[in-house]
């Protein structure tokens, strides 16, 4: 019972980690969906006083990536209901022309400003207007919850690698008899340290098979009944084979960093 407790304070620390490792993933998979769903419908209004081809658009600012012009013919229609068709022709020869203009990413507030000011200042666009309220908003919101997200993955991250470690102490304590005995007969300290590298690395499998399985939970069953637009329409991308590998690379690579930690800064103390 005390040894599968060990194993257990062993595992749901590297577990802890490799949820991290995985939300994270997840993460930018999901968010790089909603930043192009973002990008999409986003657009800045521009009003030049001739026609302007996409070309010159984007001869002001690389980060232009389509134009479309508004009909004019609608916007007259609206203005001049009750005029007579040739004050229609009239208004239609004095208004300027109007565009949407699409971007190729979902930018900073401080890269909208400067597409602003690159547009601004070709003398045939009379006014640009980049609803700069609304999309500040939104990406300050946006922002920060990237950054809360990966603050608290790092921090859960290094918790859990201080209990991985004080436990891999304990398990060296707990063998320290049986790699005192290899240690008279003349065996290196990496082949006294193999029963903690054969407990480590099958507790790291354990652990990644756990994440796993959680996921894959998660992916086909609870997201698909939660009820969240964002989790139904991204089912795909809450986890992927590939993800399984990765995670058992990164268990692997902590618990091997954590047992030479340990052999190595004990080594002076034995000695």
């Amino acid at each position: 019972m005390k040894s599968i407790k060990s194993h257990i304070m062993f595992i749901l620390p590297l577990m802890a980690i490799l949820l991290g490792i995985e939300f994270y993933l997840v993460f930018e998979r999901t968010t790089t969906s909603y930043e192009k769903g973002l990008k999409e419908g986003y657009s800045m209004l521009v009003v030049s006083e001739k026609p302007l081809p996409l070309e010159s658009f984007k001869a002001l600012n690389p980060h232009i990536e389509t134009v479309k012009a508004l009909k004019r013919e609608g916007i007259v229609s609206e203005i001049a209901k009750m005029s007579d068709p040739k004050s229609q022709e009239e208004i239609l020869k004095r208004l300027p022309y109007f565009y949407n203009v699409y971007l190729d990413a979902y930018l900073k507030v401080s890269d909208l400003a400067s597409i602003q000011h690159d547009l601004e200042s070709d003398r045939r666009i009379k006014r640009v207007e980049t609803f700069g309220t609304s999309y500040g908003s939104s990406y300050r919101l946006f922002s920060f919850i990237q950054f809360t997200l990966k603050l608290f993955i790092i921090f859960m991250g290094v918790v859990s690698l201080f209990l991985i470690v004080k436990q891999m102490e304990i398990w060296k304590y707990a063998h320290k008899e049986r790699m005192q005995v290899m240690e008279i007969f003349g065996a290196p300290l990496m082949l006294r340290s193999g029963v903690l590298f054969r407990v480590a690395i099958i507790d790291a499998i354990i652990a990644t098979l756990f994440t796993s399985a959680l996921f894959l939970y998660v992916k086909f069953h609870w997201a698909k009944n939660s009820g969240i637009d964002m989790m139904v329409n991204h089912q795909d991308e809450l986890f992927k084979l590939d993800d399984m590998g990765m995670l058992l690379g990164a268990s692997l690579f902590i618990v091997i960093v954590a047992v030479y930690w340990v052999v190595f800064s004990s080594r002076g103390v034995e000695e």
